[in-house]
């Protein structure tokens, strides 16, 4: 590999940095995944940021944190701060199974290897930094300081944790997408602020003695929080604390929150509003090389990167609120969509890379058919704190016109280069059922659902009804069965016009706070009379600032302060889960005698008396792989 080759990237390492002709740098990051210099990846785009700014940035992707630190130490003292990142997932999750059973892999290492990162990364990384070099800031951010910003239920422990930031002493955290934050920092920084005075960046958290007074804004309305201590001995105001942090995380104009924890608290500043289309472009459009970085040419693929190697992210953001999930909390309820021009210029890009074949393998987002839409009137928008803009129904103010999607597909179809490009990202077909949508609205609805069901299926196309007991699903945020079923309606029909052979591939949960046995077996059944035989689910794992894991810990709903049921011993999580695979021969003795000690005797019937003739009526609809 020649040297040129190599300066392409960002530095990795202090030979590296000499190439570039650099004696010292400004900024250093340390992430815990492998350095793939993509848009996917928080730390490349971060890294590209500073470098556009014309500072000096490095990055040590999964540096050893068990040997004499060295990793830590090679490339010295940056001249502005130290960046720590867990990697794109919480380290927590990459390492355990919803059972706490250490994974065997990592799809964010080469060849998969586990065990390249810590548990807790952030927090060891920024401690060693701290330790080593206790004259320069750190700055956290990504996933997993975002999420856990304040005092959070942490699973894998099983106790209540202070805000990340009291844990280390970083000098400051930034939570969800970071490019307007980091921005403001480096203009701040550049013109002579100090790193201990950056106190008013939105987005951005930091410790404070509680004798020192914060700082003053006019703007921002301050709501304190229960303290730490308060939470560990009392779960219901933990509960109650956390409705305040979903509202204002999904607030256009939030209010700052603190929160005490020891001999200090925890201020966290409201967030930005959502990005334009123009500075989402900026991000995109950064000089990427789109691939992993040289050193790893010899130590083989990393799976994450080759997930999405030919995928284009159109959007950012949730306006699903799913209780289960963390995008809306990391990346916003609201919309933010790139240009039809970035989208194209990036499709062509992939398009020149040697390695393509000519198959885009997502066109999408965090839910694929959400590209562009927001409120028809933003004012109202602005006042909003809904945490979700489609339950319990679709908010009358939301555009749901699919047309801009489909004049994307159709662009990206006509080029010469692409022969097939795919929806890879889970579809939320509530939106595309709509009884009340405009005439304008529902057409476009149709033609987008035949557009992908015809054109962008590669096989199998993904959606997730994730329940079907409606009480379940009011718990999850998401709607009822009864939608699940008239898409399945709709696929088939399309296949069958089609004269095409593809597969719906439904993602479940089980043991989601509400979830009882006897709602596991009315799923089998549900999903049985359908003719599918779930493959592709998963047991819930509470992760740090969702609903449902608040819930999970403290048995209490927080917006309506009712205890909630929620199976939390791994016996019962399990015996949820086998409803699942009724149609195993290993788990049918199982699930008859629980049927038996719930006198359930009719869902026993319905779900064997008549499987094998069923089964033999008709291959399965879906196979796959348990999530992860």
């Amino acid at each position: 590999m020649k040297n040129s080759d190599y300066n392409s990237w960002l530095p990795t390492s202090a030979k590296e940095v000499r190439q570039k002709g650099w004696d010292e740098l400004d900024v250093i990051i340390f992430t815990g995944d492998a350095y793939i210099d993509h848009p996917s990846f928080g730390a490349s785009v971060i890294g590209r940021i500073i470098e556009r700014y014309g500072w000096r940035v490095a990055i040590v992707p999964q540096p050893n944190w068990r040997d004499d630190l060295r990793d830590f130490k090679k490339l010295g003292k940056p001249n502005r701060f130290f960046g720590v990142t867990a990697g794109a997932m919480d380290s927590m999750v990459n390492h355990y199974t919803a059972a706490r059973r250490k994974r065997s892999d990592d799809a964010y290492t080469p060849n998969g290897q586990a065990g390249q990162r810590p548990d807790y990364a952030s927090v060891v990384y920024t401690k060693i930094l701290k330790r080593l070099f206790p004259d320069v800031p750190v700055m956290m951010g990504g996933i997993e300081a975002s999420l856990r910003r304040l005092t959070h239920y942490d699973y894998w422990s099983d106790k209540l944790m202070p805000g990340i930031i009291a844990q280390t002493e970083a000098d400051l955290l930034v939570y969800g997408m970071g490019e307007k934050p980091l921005t403001d920092i480096l203009y701040l920084l550049d013109k002579g602020v100090p790193f201990s005075s950056l106190k008013t960046v939105p987005q951005t958290a930091f410790l404070l003695p509680k004798e020192v007074s914060i700082p003053k804004n006019r703007r921002w309305e301050d709501i304190t929080l229960h303290s730490h201590e308060i939470c560990l001995n009392d779960k219901k105001k933990f509960s109650m604390n956390f409705r305040y942090i979903e509202e204002e995380s999904n607030k256009w104009n939030a209010a700052r929150l603190i929160q005490d924890v020891g001999e200090s608290r925890i201020v966290v500043n409201p967030p930005y509003p959502p990005m334009s289309a123009g500075e989402l472009d900026s991000s995109f459009d950064l000089p990427f090389t789109r691939l992993p970085h040289p050193r790893y040419h010899k130590k083989g693929n990393i799976p994450a990167f080759k997930m999405i190697q030919f995928s284009v992210n159109m959007h950012r953001g949730c306006f699903g609120g799913c209780s289960f999930c963390t995008i809306s909390a990391h990346q916003g309820k609201f919309i933010a969509s790139r240009s039809e021009e970035s989208i194209l210029k990036e499709v062509k890009q992939i398009t020149q890379m040697s390695d393509f074949k000519g198959y885009l393998s997502d066109l999408g987002g965090p839910s694929a058919n959400m590209y562009m839409l927001e409120g028809e009137n933003l004012d109202i928008c602005k006042q909003c704190k809904r945490p979700s803009c489609i339950f319990p129904g679709i908010c009358p103010n939301l555009k749901t016109d699919h047309t801009p999607m489909l004049s994307v597909f159709k662009k990206v179809d006509s080029m010469k280069e692409i022969k097939k490009s795919f929806i890879g990202s889970g579809i939320r077909y509530d939106i595309l059922l709509n009884p009340n949508a405009s005439h304008k609205e529902r057409e476009s609805h149709k033609r987008y659902t035949q557009e992908v069901i015809e054109k962008h299926v590669s096989g199998r196309l993904k959606v997730a009804p994730e329940h079907s007991s409606n009480e379940v699903l009011h718990l999850m945020r998401k709607p009822s069965f009864s939608y699940f079923k008239k898409f399945t309606k709709e696929f088939d029909r399309i296949n069958k016009n089609e004269n095409l052979n593809q597969q719906l591939t439904p993602y479940f949960i089980s043991s989601h706070p509400g979830s009882r046995e006897e709602d596991m077996a009315h799923l089998a059944v549900e999903t049985h009379n359908m003719n599918f035989r779930l493959e592709q689910v998963q047991d819930f794992t509470p992760t740090p600032m969702t609903l449902a894991t608040v819930i999970y810990y403290s048995g209490i709903h927080p917006y309506t302060q009712k205890k909630v049921y929620t199976a939390r011993s791994q016996s019962e999580k399990q015996q949820q889960r086998i409803y699942f695979f009724w149609y195993k021969p290993e788990y049918r003795q199982k699930i008859e005698a629980q049927l038996r000690k719930l006198k359930r005797f009719d869902l026993t019937s319905s779900l064997f008396k008549q499987s094998s003739k069923n089964t033999n009526k008709s291959k399965s609809r879906q196979r796959g792989k348990n999530r992860k």
